[in-house]
């Protein structure tokens, strides 16, 4: 697995504002995206590990920069890089790109909770070492 993991996206008309461009709140959704796909690249199935562990992902935190709007009918190129893996969070710088043009980027940080509690724990053992590895 690449330090880097790159997913692409289409803009679709319904992710475009009244002005033709990519509706800010939309790029949080490509990096979550990106995010899910990292985790389904590694083995990691969302589904099995709450219903195994009972354990899921929250975002804790996210800051974004917008820096240039993307169309559409564009691809997205949409990376993400592991900045820290925590004992129960993990800390994700994340670009979308036009080409070589950077439309956005974000730190993302995602907790580990319990799926009943809600309450922070740390990363089941096998999710962990798959990150790790990656």
């Amino acid at each position: 697995m690449p330090s880097v993991f790159t997913w692409t996206v289409r803009v679709y008309y319904e992710d475009t504002d009244a002005g033709g461009i990519v509706y800010y709140a939309n790029y949080l959704k490509f990096f979550e995206r990106a995010r899910t796909e990292w985790l389904r690249a590694l083995g990691i199935d969302q589904q099995a590990l709450r219903d195994q562990a009972g354990a899921i992902f929250v975002v804790s935190n996210a800051s974004i920069d917008y820096v240039a709007s993307a169309r559409l009918d564009d691809e997205v190129k949409v990376t993400l890089k592991v900045e820290k893996l925590g004992r129960a969070s993990v800390q994700f710088a994340q670009q979308a790109w036009r080409g070589d043009t950077l439309l956005s980027s974000a730190d993302v940080k995602v907790a580990c909770v319990d799926a009943v509690t809600m309450r922070p724990r740390t990363l089941p053992d096998l999710a962990a070492a798959k990150m790790r590895a990656a």
